[in-house]
């Protein structure tokens, strides 16, 4: 009895031990970059307490879902929508996005015929409430002028959603702007669509095409962001550059405020970092940025996918600092 009694104190000290263990090493858990080996256009939601990965891959769309971010940025999902061979969206499947709108899940996509030229933004609309199910394409979704368009996103604001994409003026390859145009509903649009940014400044002008491309939706506190691409994707300058709405009417183009200045570049151990979507941390409490950059100095189109947490600054921007070098250990996302 006085052994079993000994052990029993064991064991009850133990169980009182394991739980402050157990705390210990979660707050201590670290990720570092890259947190997927390959990667592009990072797409990343959360709904209902997971995340959701949107990604093309091998002429196919693919969700891959995990409760935390950096285990949903991998190849690891399943496909989605594969298109039909011969139609004008069968290839060159890029930067697809997931978005819960009216209560259903829709990506929309930009894909071609094998023609660059001929790229075009396309919706897909989920069969079932599951994100990670499948999915029916609804058709082409395009302003009147039916030009080039690619990396369509959507902001939703005072009731009404817009979308907002990269494109072409004309037929032909010699700058990306980006546009913005209303929505009727999630499948169409209704209206000519508005220039909201071009590339201006030297920092936008690096490589031939001009690009501004990839804009995503940043909102917090009433403040409408949106955080783009510039610079060729294909050189070592590739960067992400703000916009803020300031007026009223996200249509009118002297409602966006334009920065001078990139907010998130290469530094001398991290290239061409770009094309981000951000999302909070399991518990809510911080803000990440996903996104891409090149391998290596000069390589190009051959990425990863990387994260990092971000902050605010006293006027309520958002502030990114700077690319985190490969294999430096920082706080996992809070739980």
């Amino acid at each position: 009895m006085r052994r079993l009694g000994s052990v029993m104190i064991v064991l009850a000290a133990f169980a009182t031990v394991c739980p402050s263990l157990q705390a210990f090493a979660d707050a201590q858990r670290t990720i570092a970059n890259p947190v997927a080996p390959d990667g592009h256009d990072p797409w990343v939601i959360r709904a209902e307490g997971v995340y959701h990965y949107c990604y093309s891959h091998r002429g196919a769309v693919w969700v891959n879902t995990a409760a935390r971010i950096e285990d949903a940025v991998q190849f690891e999902g399943r496909p989605v929508w594969r298109p039909a061979p011969g139609m004008p969206y069968s290839r060159e499947l890029w930067a697809p996005e997931l978005h819960r709108l009216d209560g259903r899940w829709y990506i929309y996509v930009a894909a071609d015929d094998g023609k660059n030229e001929n790229h075009r933004m396309y919706v897909l609309q989920a069969e079932t409430d599951d994100p990670a199910g499948d999915y029916t394409i609804r058709g082409k979704i395009a302003d009147p002028s039916d030009k080039w368009a690619i990396d369509g996103t959507v902001l939703q604001h005072d009731g009404r959603l817009y979308f907002i994409w990269s494109g072409w003026e004309g037929d032909t390859n010699v700058a990306q702007n980006l546009y913005i145009a209303p929505m009727k509903d999630p499948l169409s649009i209704e209206g000519p669509r508005s220039l909201i940014s071009s590339p201006e400044y030297d920092w936008e002008q690096i490589g031939r095409p001009l690009v501004n491309e990839g804009p995503q939706v940043l909102e917090r506190d009433g403040d409408v962001f949106v955080i783009y691409s510039a610079s060729g994707s294909w050189t070592d300058n590739y960067c992400l550059g703000q916009l803020k709405l300031v007026g009223n009417d996200p249509l009118d183009p002297t409602s966006w405020q334009k920065k001078n200045a990139p907010v998130f570049g290469s530094t001398a151990t991290v290239f061409s970092p770009g094309h981000a979507s951000f999302v909070r941390s399991p518990d809510g409490a911080e803000d990440w940025i996903v996104y891409h950059a090149a391998k290596r100095r000069g390589s190009g189109w051959d990425r990863n996918t990387r994260m990092q947490r971000f902050t605010w600054d006293v006027e309520g921007n958002p502030s990114f600092g700077y690319p985190i070098s490969e294999g430096v250990p920082i706080p996992a996302p809070s739980e």
